[in-house]
């Protein structure tokens, strides 16, 4: 798969694939006999697993120490598995937060109409 063809599929830009791959954040492209990139599943399987880690907000100095601990062999695999679990706990907390932030204001928005019409100024009439 082409490089356009894979920015589409996972809709990043092509300048974000091209620089992944050369910082370190994912693996070292496949590249076809005229040394265009040509992403095989291996390589799509390491921009999903980028994309995701991204959007959970883990930096690319954190991508770019995995792939890096990745490429030294199943040695480091406590030391791989160590650095998800730190990021789970990162996340965790993250989404209770995100959930704590959510009921503030759906509590806040559920009651908005009684909050309003507390608020609302009284209107006097001519008599």
């Amino acid at each position: 798969m082409k490089i356009k063809t894979a920015s589409l599929k996972y809709d990043l830009p092509a300048n974000t694939l091209r620089y992944w791959e050369r910082v370190g954040a994912i693996p070292p492209v496949h590249r076809d006999q005229a040394g265009y990139r040509d992403y095989d599943q291996n390589d799509l399987d390491w921009i999903c697993f980028a994309k995701y880690m991204r959007h959970a907000g883990l930096s690319v100095d954190y991508l770019i120490e995995f792939v890096k601990l990745y490429q030294q062999s199943d040695r480091t695999i406590a030391d791989r598995k160590q650095l998800l679990a730190e990021q789970l706990t990162i996340i965790q907390q993250k989404l209770a937060d995100l959930q704590t932030t959510y009921n503030v204001i759906k509590e806040r928005y559920d009651n908005y109409d009684d909050a309003v019409e507390v608020c609302a100024p009284v209107t006097t009439s001519k008599v």
